[in-house]
């Protein structure tokens, strides 16, 4: 090895460090200290800036909660719900989220009010709820649940007011309706002022409303159509026009013959004869109840006198009969051009119709003998025999409440 005189040798200049200290072997192994860390800033030991580290973790750390209780929360909201059949839920009217929320988890149709009351206020529809009954259907989620209410799509209900009623029957229909709430009215409208339709509403909705609705229905159905009337009507005002609409849509239920069966009556007001219509006996003997079903109507309550028998008054009855429809009230307005004076039963739900009494006796001659007829056979099919009184007072060959009578002679 070349070395120099000042210490360099071949792989550099040894630094110049003074004079070697020999080491011991155990001073030799002793490992030697590191460089000391530096000192603390003052800054670093502040107690504000401690605590500001402090609350920077606890808000990175409710900051993560509140993502994770986000991520799970938005999972149930949106995952199907616990009800496997559904159900119909009412929102009743300025009911809370909060009480909507209960109510949903008392019915299970929800799993967590909190997570659905949560839920509707992140989508921003805490007034948004609408009140109404709803259908739930089966596992549907507290957001398809939200959006149902929010949409205010309720359950939709129908009451039937068919032709032919009394005000009073319609009345009780009315009242017995369980989706309906509140009192009927305390007066009773008129006879024939009820529209004949079918209402739809929602449950909650009031009685007054369904009778008011009625009422207006029927007032504007009725100035419609007397406003497009044949010129030549035989009667003097709109009353007299809903009452003998009211009498034909008791008369018959066959449409293709209302137009002839007002057409006989109108002819009849013309000439002065009496209109000798069976449903007006039977309004005449019960009024607005209608005919029980088990009481027939026999021969000597034809001349019964009441101011609605129309065998023993003249011209038309005091009031309508029953609420005529659309279809009654334009026969009137628009009768047939016939000649037609009588019509009579012909067994098979229609009439048969004549223009001479003649003609008429011969119609109804035909229809008793169908239905001496059909009485014989249905006595023989029961294998049944009697004998009755001649003189006793016996059903007569009227109409019922469901029409098909009799006008002209009997």
């Amino acid at each position: 090895m070349n070395t120099d005189p000042a210490g360099n040798g071949e792989f550099g200049q040894r630094p110049a460090s003074g004079p070697i200290v020999p080491k011991t072997a155990s001073e030799a192994l002793r490992p030697e200290a590191g460089t000391p860390p530096p000192k603390r800033s003052r800054a670093s030991r502040s107690q504000v800036v401690v605590f500001m580290n402090f609350v920077i973790s606890l808000v990175m750390l409710m900051v993560l909660a509140a993502g994770v209780a986000l991520y799970f929360g938005k999972q149930e909201f949106t995952e199907a719900g616990p009800s496997a059949n559904g159900d119909t839920f009412l929102v009743k009217p300025n009911t809370g989220v909060q009480d909507i929320a209960e109510q949903l988890e008392r019915r299970g149709l929800i799993s967590d009010a909190r997570v659905f009351r949560l839920g509707v206020r992140a989508f921003g529809n805490d007034s948004a709820l609408k009140a109404g009954e709803y259908e739930i259907k089966p596992r549907a989620s507290m957001r398809d649940i939200m959006e149902l209410l929010k949409s205010g799509k309720s359950v939709m209900y129908s009451l039937t007011v068919p032709e032919g009623l009394t005000v009073e029957q319609a009345l009780q229909r009315i009242a017995d309706e369980p989706a309906l709430s509140g009192d009927m009215p305390a007066t009773t409208p008129p006879e024939g002022s009820l529209a004949t339709d079918t209402l739809r509403f929602t449950r909650g909705a009031t009685r007054q409303q369904m009778v008011d609705k009625l009422l207006a229905d029927q007032k504007k159905l009725v100035e419609d159509v007397w406003q497009r009337r044949a010129p030549d009507l035989p009667l003097a005002n709109v009353e007299e026009f809903v009452t003998l609409a009211s009498i034909v849509e008791k008369e018959t239920g066959k449409g293709d013959e209302r137009s002839r069966v007002a057409a006989v009556f109108l002819n009849r007001l013309a000439k002065g004869m009496r209109l000798q219509s069976d449903p007006t006996i039977i309004y005449g003997l019960f009024g607005g109840k209608g005919k029980p079903a088990d009481r027939p109507i026999y021969q000597s309550d034809i001349q019964k006198q009441t101011a609605y028998n129309t065998y023993v008054i003249n011209g038309l009855p005091p009031t309508p009969i029953a609420n005529p429809g659309r279809a009654a009230l334009e026969a009137v307005a628009n009768p047939s051009k016939t000649d037609d004076l009588y019509f009579v039963a012909d067994g098979t739900g229609g009439h048969v119709f004549a223009a001479t009494l003649e003609e008429h006796n011969e119609n109804v001659a035909r229809y008793r003998a169908l239905q001496k007829k059909q009485a014989d056979d249905a006595a023989k099919a029961a294998n049944t025999t009697g004998t009755g009184d001649s003189n006793a007072d016996k059903p007569a060959d009227v109409g019922d409440d469901s029409g098909g009578g009799d006008a002209g002679a009997q």
